[in-house]
């Protein structure tokens, strides 16, 4: 395990900031966090001695002045939008990482980011707090449809983990239940039963925690059976763990999308939570309804709003880790138990919320 003591004086390197792309940076002794206010994407999330797991950006996104990266916000669809709605320039997963969002007032802990999504109709309000002495990143985020109409809508956490961070050894664990794959036929997905972790792709069986050379099945949804959420990665080489809960009755399905490069190496796995199991346009979901108990859709009556939590953290790990069996969260800590050995635990200094 990585040797820190969170009194010594550490230099975490600064995020990049320029002009044109400005960010919003919360710092403790810990542990810092980094918002592009370009698109709104949490881009860096890191202990002080450690890399960042959060350093994807899409090859063709790396230039545009408005993007989607590392951990991004899918608002308001998952997916791609209709033939019509695409010939008028809607964008996939929606406007939140295409428009600009405003600091509304930053501490050196706490910070409070708006954004107007014109087309969608919705505006959102997102408050984080970096809680005081630990790397625990609570987030808060408010939807209001402005609309004089009613809005069916969906709203899905997209972090995405890269290299040097994700590697072969990287594992992600969870406690999804069932689920179906992105890849099976429409529009009975769910015919083609899975079970975490195992994902099913023309027939062959891949183990989901694990993205050495293969993808396939690059996109699988599951329903989580629980009151709280949980993902996790760990790479041990890096003595490093990364992790999300949430509120199943804020967010009922995890998504888990793995992606490799040219050369068949790990380039992307995204640990998405949200609203939405099925990758479509939004006449295929409201035909389809709900899959495996869950609704696909969100919806928000004209002047309505609503309010979804989630809760990121980091912790060092052994570079002997076989991985996550259980994360439990109360009474001011998170648990990441390991089978066999004892748990793991961040102490907080106030109450964690799901």
């Amino acid at each position: 395990m990585p040797d820190f003591d969170p009194e010594s004086e550490v230099s975490m390197p600064e995020p990049k900031q320029t002009p044109a792309r400005p960010l919003v940076v919360l710092r403790n002794d810990v542990a810092q966090a980094a918002w592009d206010l370009g698109g709104g994407s949490l881009t860096e999330f890191r202990l002080a001695y450690s890399i960042n797991p959060l350093a994807w950006l899409a090859p063709e996104d790396r230039n545009a002045p408005l993007r989607p990266s590392a951990h991004f916000l899918c608002l308001d669809r998952w997916g791609q939008p209709s033939p019509g709605e695409q010939a008028v320039g809607i964008p996939f997963h929606g406007e939140a990482t295409r428009v600009p969002w405003r600091n509304e007032g930053s501490s050196q802990t706490e910070a409070t980011m708006s954004a107007t999504l014109p087309e969608a109709g919705l505006e959102i309000r997102r408050k984080a707090v970096l809680t005081t002495g630990s790397a625990v990143l609570r987030v808060e985020e408010t939807v209001r449809n402005v609309r004089k109409t009613s809005k069916i809508y969906n709203m899905v956490q997209h972090p995405t983990l890269g290299p040097p961070f994700l590697t072969p050894e990287t594992r992600v664990d969870s406690n999804a239940a069932r689920g179906i794959s992105q890849h099976s036929p429409l529009p009975d997905p769910e015919r083609i039963l899975m079970r975490w972790p195992d994902g099913i792709h023309q027939g062959r069986k891949s183990d989901l925690r694990h993205l050495i050379d293969d993808p396939m099945p690059a996109v699988t949804s599951f329903v989580v059976d629980e009151p709280i959420g949980w993902v996790t990665a760990s790479t041990p080489q890096h003595g490093l763990l990364l992790g999300y809960f949430w509120k199943t009755e804020d967010y009922p399905w995890f998504n888990c999308w793995r992606h490799v490069d040219e050369a068949n190496k790990p380039m992307a796995r995204g640990l998405e939570f949200g609203t939405t199991g099925l990758h479509q346009p939004f006449d295929v979901l409201t035909a389809k309804g709900s899959i495996l108990g869950r609704r696909l859709t969100a919806f928000l009556d004209a002047g309505a709003s609503t309010t979804r939590h989630y809760t990121a953290f980091l912790i060092p790990i052994p570079a002997n880790w076989r991985g996550t069996g259980r994360v439990d969260v109360g009474a001011g800590r998170i648990q990441i138990r390991e089978t066999g050995r004892r748990p793991l635990t961040i102490e907080l200094t106030d109450q964690v919320r799901g």
